[in-house]
């Protein structure tokens, strides 16, 4: 069993991240959460977690042995420098000390261009900044970015390419789901890639991008 570390385990796509990895085969998520009262959400079902918090210094967050990251976190616009870049560089860098296999970003549609963006402007320059860190961080990576993101079913099917050219929507569900299948070491294995709702299984659509 590899130990994956959840940033942003407390939000409600990292609580889907959450759950996948805890009823996985492979994979002992760890729940990286910022405050204490976060922490018995997980414990109660027996769910590591650790404390850390994106502003501070996160290098303790790998005293336990950490295989792969999955960054999910999120300022929710209130600190994106702080946490959706600052924080994700930082955790990028303990990772890099750590020497985890591998990164799993969650950025976003439009983090590619965000100069082009009409809304959101200063969330996307922090997420390209932060995608571009990680990808010269000599890490192995796979940078996921979805469209719209909805609380819909999970469909386990989406569209995927490393540039769509078009806007969707797409559930967290799927989302998680797609985050927690690029954790291998040849799935998608440093590709940055775009996700929408689709016809095509979340599997067979990472074959693209591996």
């Amino acid at each position: 069993m590899e130990n994956i570390l959840v940033a942003g385990a407390n939000g409600t796509t990292g609580k889907k991240i959450v759950d996948i990895l805890n009823k996985s085969q492979h994979y002992n998520p760890i729940a990286m959460v910022r405050k204490e009262d976060q922490q018995a959400y997980f414990t109660d079902q027996n769910i590591q977690t650790v404390l850390g918090d994106l502003e501070a210094d996160v290098n303790p967050v790998f005293t336990s042995p950490i295989d792969r990251v999955i960054f999910a976190a999120g300022s929710a616009g209130k600190n994106v420098i702080g946490v959706d870049q600052e924080g994700a560089k930082k955790l990028i860098d303990a990772s890099k000390k750590a020497n985890i296999k591998k990164f799993v970003m969650l950025s976003s549609m439009g983090a590619d261009k965000p100069e082009e963006a009409t809304q959101l402007q200063d969330y996307l320059k922090a997420k390209h900044n932060a995608d571009e860190y990680l990808k010269n961080s000599g890490l192995s990576y796979s940078i996921v970015r979805p469209g719209t993101l909805t609380n819909d079913s999970q469909l386990e099917m989406i569209e995927l390419e490393q540039k769509l050219n078009k806007h969707g929507e797409i559930s967290r569900a799927d989302v998680a789901q797609t985050l927690v299948q690029s954790l291998e070491d040849k799935t998608a294995a440093n590709a940055t890639f775009e996700i929408i709702k689709g016809d095509t299984s979340i599997q067979k659509a990472l074959h693209k991008v591996s």
